[in-house]
């Protein structure tokens, strides 16, 4: 490995190369769960600080810091472990939050957000934010500075006031740090903005006329702006509208800010992204939520497991998400497939598998389901096709059971959705049957009849990400069912399913 300063003993790295078999393929620590990811890239290598959530475990911390864990391929994985300590009870980085790292004159920088619930504004009594600092030689080793610590300026709430994120000013010879706050007047709900500061040294900083402020959400989380291609973007998360990523674009650094068709980089259960550009792709870094209780059903909660999306820019603006090449070419494996029609009329040969039942619903089982691995199709449907896509852990005593990502061309959109759904009494007709889909799992896409559409499905445990056609992520848990077969449907139309293939990874180290 290459780095300025090899980790201490304690903290040397823990690498995935040392594990059996076959093993996870989105991230997570040795013990508790993924927040809020902070990429870096460095020397060949993507630094993903990260929040890290101890829920679960026996003698949790009382705090939240900053834990680091190093790639260079998003396949093998160095956990090096705490590098961010928080502060004590009455410090006021008694919990390190999400912010950014920058490199200066051979110096890394590290930016983050200070809170203590028992520091609190006098003129409200909520508890303050803070911009906190700290300094390195090897991304490793951190020296906090104290003396560079500052709230929120003029105009804005103290207590949103987090999440700093830093770069080169494009336009001039200094630094810019955006944050997520909350200006003082307005809908008490709507208040969010994306605040900027400037700074000349990295230490002290001056506040600019805020950068955004739609008047549309609660806060703008984690904002970041970046260029990609010929466009400009503003990335955040928010939870007040639609809990969820979302993006802005532009030709300027500095806006006017443009809403696209399609504003989010992924569903419900994927949040917080920040991004980073390594070998040339640029890697959108977030978290798929877990769900209180290990249930399909349980609330969504905040932490979970790593999830890495590619970004790239299409002419017009719009931000696709894809599977990153890495993760897809280290799924080198292949599982046999045998389609077995269960459903409707279906025919099949060395190439095809195709469906049809134009007033009814046809399934074909294609096999069992690895617990983690990479299932791959080409779907092409007859216009008036209902519905038709992928059904994971089918039972196979009752193939009917089944979680299923679904494609639903006249509504132009994807589903993740599962059946039968919760029941609600003792009764036949006692199901969640008004739900057209597991809520707040679903995405506007391009649907045309006709042609090729292809779908990607990551699984790996209880996660799944649903990627289509290289342009669109969904992700997703599947709790209740931990095992059980795969296979294709389609839902009043036809259907041609071509290119099928599963596959798994090897042992981490080959």
């Amino acid at each position: 490995m290459t780095t300025t300063a090899e980790p201490d003993a304690e903290r040397a790295p823990r690498s995935t190369a040392d594990a059996n078999e076959r093993y996870s393929v989105l991230w997570q620590p040795s013990a508790g769960w993924v927040g809020d990811v902070i990429p870096f890239a460095h020397d060949g290598w993507l630094w993903l600080y990260y929040l890290h959530d101890w829920r679960g475990v026996d003698a949790r911390p009382p705090a939240t810091s900053w834990h680091l864990v190093r790639t260079r391929d998003l396949v093998h994985y160095e956990e090096i472990g705490e590098v961010l300590p928080h502060g004590d009870a009455e410090a006021q980085d008694r919990n390190c939050y999400t912010g950014s790292v920058v490199e200066a004159d051979g110096r890394f920088h590290l930016f983050s957000t200070g809170y203590n619930p028992t520091i609190v504004d006098r003129s409200d009594g909520l508890p303050i934010q803070v911009v906190m600092h700290a300094v390195s030689d090897d991304l490793v080793h951190w020296v906090k500075q104290p003396q560079d610590t500052f709230g929120a300026l003029g105009g804005f709430e103290t207590h949103d006031w987090r999440d700093p994120f830093v770069m080169r000013d494009p336009e001039a010879d200094r630094w810019l740090m955006y944050l997520a706050a909350r200006t003082s007047e307005g809908l008490s709900r709507r208040r969010g903005a994306t605040a900027i500061c400037s700074s000349t040294d990295l230490l002290s900083w001056q506040p600019e006329p805020p950068h955004w402020t739609p008047g549309l959400f609660l806060t703008h989380e984690c904002p970041e702006v970046f260029r990609e291609g010929d466009w400009w973007y503003l990335t955040f998360s928010e939870f007040s509208e639609r809990f969820g990523a979302r993006y802005r674009r532009s030709r300027h650094p500095r806006g006017p800010w443009e809403t696209p068709p399609r504003d989010t980089l992924d569903g419900r259960a994927w949040y917080a992204p920040r991004t980073a550009v390594l070998d040339g792709t640029r890697y959108a870094v977030g978290w798929i939520a877990t769900r209180d209780g290990d249930r399909d059903d349980g609330a969504w909660q905040w932490a979970g497991t790593m999830a890495v999306h590619a970004l790239t820019a299409s002419a017009d603006g719009t931000l696709d998400v894809s599977l990153p090449a890495p993760i897809r070419a280290s799924f080198a494996e292949h599982v046999p497939t045998t389609a077995r029609p269960l459903a409707g009329t279906w025919r099949v040969d060395d190439t095809h598998v195709v469906g049809a039942h134009p007033s009814g619903f046809g399934l074909a089982r294609m096999g069992v389901l690895p617990t983690s691995c990479l299932v791959t199709l080409d779907v092409t449907f007859t216009s008036g096709t209902r519905g038709c896509g992928i059904a994971l852990r089918l039972d196979p005593a009752d193939p009917d059971v089944a979680y299923y990502v679904r494609l639903e061309p006249d509504r132009s959109r994807m589903v993740f959705d599962r059946w039968p759904r919760p029941r609600t009494g003792d009764h036949q007709w006692q199901v969640s049957g008004d739900v057209s889909h597991a809520v707040e799992l679903e995405r506007e896409v391009d649907l045309a009849a006709g042609v090729p559409h292809r779908l990607e499905i990551l699984v790996d445990g209880s996660a799944l990400i649903a990627y289509l056609d290289g342009r669109v992520a969904m992700s997703g848990r599947m709790l209740d069912r931990p095992v059980g077969d795969w296979g294709v449907f389609v839902s009043e139309g036809s259907v041609d399913i071509t290119d099928v293939s599963v596959r798994v990874r090897g042992p981490v180290g080959a």
